[in-house]
């Protein structure tokens, strides 16, 4: 890619929606002006009403980068502080052909863009995505990294875990044609999470391939505490949920599992307190599961990190799976309400 002109590469828009991101938006921006693209770029992050330093952060990367010719970066507002809603606000200022996702606190890898824009053009897809690679800065986040790329933690999901090449339902973030965002009118507002899954179905309704690749990959900062990693999936269970009610038959047994545990778990603590102790046959048998699946998890991590991992394997497991038993219906017909079909476009 680098060995093609200017002229060759198609421009990029990167858009970011930003809440609350003091700690990694500089280097998130940063890691995306140093691509390794020399095609022209832009940089169109989507301001949420943030309570920290986020907005003079990004006041300053604008001023930084106002005489940095074809790499500079702009901002939108999103008073809402909903994602969809902030990605919406971005694609819209931004111009570019190639729009490129990117939250708050992903970091890029070097090669990222021009290695999107070339599997776009060699696979015809309408957005390309890959390994949403998780990495710590501390004991915690170093555990909850080796529990989301581990299988014990997240199944099977290859943007997590890796896998081959080839066609997904869905993709980590993504780099779109901004013909595909266009046709189908951007994210839906009402997926507050889940908006990827829900975009990237109607792109297939409409004939269009989303491709996964794990060339591709966005090294990703854990929440930074127990009760921030029990919101993020409890609202993963709680919209999985909602998916599941939106289309009938996405889902299957990976999704199943965290409420099964949920269920089992609560129904053996009740039987060992009233009943028999071989009640707590089910959650002794949960723990010594993830006691066993942190120890290859958590290899060359510090002693304190690893005595973390089945703290964060559980917080995941019980929350995702909490989050999908509470989902209420009225969520999930509210949505649905706002059900925007595929629009199919000439090809």
């Amino acid at each position: 890619m680098n060995a093609k002109s200017d002229v060759q590469l198609p421009a990029v828009s990167v858009i970011m929606p930003v809440l609350n991101e003091e700690r990694h938006l500089r280097g998130a921006v940063q890691a995306i002006l140093a691509q390794e693209y020399a095609g022209e770029m832009e940089v169109v992050i989507a301001l949420g009403p943030s309570t920290d330093r986020t907005d003079e952060i990004a006041a300053e990367l604008v001023a930084e980068t106002a005489s940095h010719g074809n790499k500079r970066v702009h901002t939108v507002p999103n008073p809402t502080g909903r994602t969809p809603a902030a990605l919406n606000a971005a694609i819209k200022a931004s111009r570019h052909p190639v729009v490129v996702r990117v939250d708050g606190h992903g970091m890029l890898s070097p090669n990222y863009i021009a290695t999107a824009v070339r599997l776009l053009e060699e696979t015809g897809a309408q957005n390309v995505g890959g390994i949403m690679h998780a990495e710590g800065e501390n004991d915690w986040e170093h555990a909850v990294a080796a529990a989301m790329t581990s299988k014990i933690g997240v199944g099977n999901a290859a943007f997590h875990t890796g896998g081959q090449a080839g066609p997904a339902e869905t993709v980590y973030l993504g780099v779109f044609r901004r013909e595909a965002l266009e046709q189908q009118g951007g994210y839906n507002e009402e997926f507050i999470r889940a908006q990827d899954w829900e975009l990237n179905f109607r792109i297939r309704e409409a004939g269009g391939l989303i491709w996964f690749s794990p060339e591709l990959k966005v090294s990703y900062r854990p929440r930074p505490s127990v009760r921030a990693l029990a919101k993020q999936y409890k609202d993963y269970g709680r919209w999985r949920h909602v998916v599941a009610r939106y289309h009938e038959g996405s889902i299957n047994l990976r999704y199943l599992a965290p409420p099964t545990a949920v269920c089992a778990i609560a129904a053996g603590l009740v039987v060992g307190a009233a009943l028999t102790p071989l009640g707590f046959v089910v959650p002794g048998g949960y723990l010594a599961a993830i006691a066993a699946g942190s120890v290859p998890a958590g290899r060359g991590l510090p002693l304190k990190a690893r005595l973390q991992i089945p703290v964060a394997l559980a917080t995941m497991h019980m929350s995702w799976g909490w989050g999908f038993l509470t989902s209420p219906k009225s969520l999930a017909k509210r949505v649905i309400a706002s059900r925007r079909p595929a629009v199919l476009g000439s090809r």
